[in-house]
């Protein structure tokens, strides 16, 4: 049986955090903004520029994502005040007792909402380009990165992202060498930024018999949804291009149409063969390019020791911060937030939530 003076506070509460929020959200300003865009939208002429409309259409989405559960976590909590107020007139404990659930209900919707106000990055609502690269460990080393690639495109399917294959590199002997991915969705950048850095598995290697460590490194790049204002010198790139792989057969590409850009003063390199076309390869492995310095200026700028340092360690041993260990025992553990589990099966087919989730809220601290 619930007790009055424990559900009202629960409602009080859940009224101070909904304030906060909605605070910390900036509710207000996004309202208006969003009734900027909704008003443009209703313009005749509003699809002339395909680019601004598009770039609006996504706008929408992004702020109606956080505004619309924000209002409806609001008139629930209005509507659990009122019935409060009722059922504790009326002396009805029946009626008490389906409040409290509803006000327990509605704790876990705010601390829902109170992950999204931790997306407050500028680029956390931007799609991303999402790496795998192969580190220390051999042809273990390489089915890892594909066995990474499996876990994470099974996330990104859970949280309904659409993904695009921009390069992959196979393995001489097994796995993949690194593949390069585009994520779209909502706060792609924000949720993923928190995986950037070096993955360590410790298991019974099918190859030796023996038990092997083996790394490799996550990078995360924003998709800049604004134009980059990063001048690149033609002088500074070494371009390759080479016969991009196929599935055989008549998919076999004949000509020169994937590139690889090398960016000398920073070693950054970019390589793109999803495209038939020479130039389409390139313009969107410059585009990737220049997202990368991007966020190197930007890192530099903010001179701190941030998660994105973990994504320019030495990819080997001493600079993971996670590590997925099958033998002797199981068990996942982030080695920045502290979480783990020893369901290792459940996490590498996609089940990451608890390791975002935990990085948004360690980052903050």
């Amino acid at each position: 049986m619930a007790e009055a003076g424990e559900v009202r506070e629960i409602i009080q509460e859940a009224g101070r955090r909904l304030e906060a929020l909605e605070r910390s959200l900036e509710a207000e300003r996004k309202s208006v903004r969003l009734a900027e865009i909704e008003s443009r939208m209703a313009k005749p002429d509003f699809w002339l520029n395909q680019e601004t409309a598009l770039r609006d259409v996504e706008e929408l989405k992004a702020l109606k994502s956080i505004l619309e559960p924000l209002r409806d976590t609001g008139k629930k909590a209005a509507d659990c005040r009122e019935l409060f107020e009722l059922v504790t007139a009326d002396n009805d404990q029946a009626g008490l007792d389906e409040v409290a659930e509803e006000a327990r209900k509605l704790r876990g919707e705010l601390a829902s909402l109170e992950l999204m106000s931790l997306l407050a990055g500028p680029h956390d609502r931007d799609p991303c380009f999402f790496s795998i690269h192969t580190g220390a460990g051999g042809a273990d080393a390489c089915e890892w990165t594909e066995m990474l690639l499996r876990m994470y495109l099974r996330f990104f399917e859970r949280r309904g992202w659409k993904t695009r294959e921009l390069d992959l590199l196979a393995g001489e002997e097994a796995g993949i060498r690194g593949v390069e991915l585009r994520v779209g969705g909502f706060f792609a950048y924000g949720h993923l930024r928190g995986e950037m850095g070096v993955h360590r598995l410790v298991r019974i290697s099918p190859f030796s018999g023996k038990r092997e460590t083996s790394f490799a490194a996550v990078d995360v790049t924003p998709d800049y949804q604004e134009e980059i204002s990063v001048v690149v010198d033609d002088k500074d790139l070494k371009i390759d291009t080479y016969r991009a792989g196929g599935k055989g057969g008549q998919h076999v590409n004949k000509t020169d149409s994937a590139v690889r850009i090398t960016h000398l003063p920073t070693g950054i390199t970019v390589a793109v063969q999803n495209e038939r076309s020479q130039h389409s390869n390139k313009e969107t492995a410059m585009k990737i390019l220049r997202a990368r310095l991007k966020r190197r200026e930007e890192d530099l700028r903010a001179a701190q020791a941030s998660a994105h340092n973990a994504g320019k360690m030495e990819n080997a041993w001493g600079s993971q911060i996670r590590n997925y260990v099958m033998n002797p025992y199981q068990l996942v553990k982030d080695l920045r937030t502290g979480v783990e589990t020893g369901d290792i099966g459940r996490v590498l087919d996609g089940d990451l939530d608890a390791y975002v989730d935990a990085y948004l809220r360690w980052a903050v601290r």
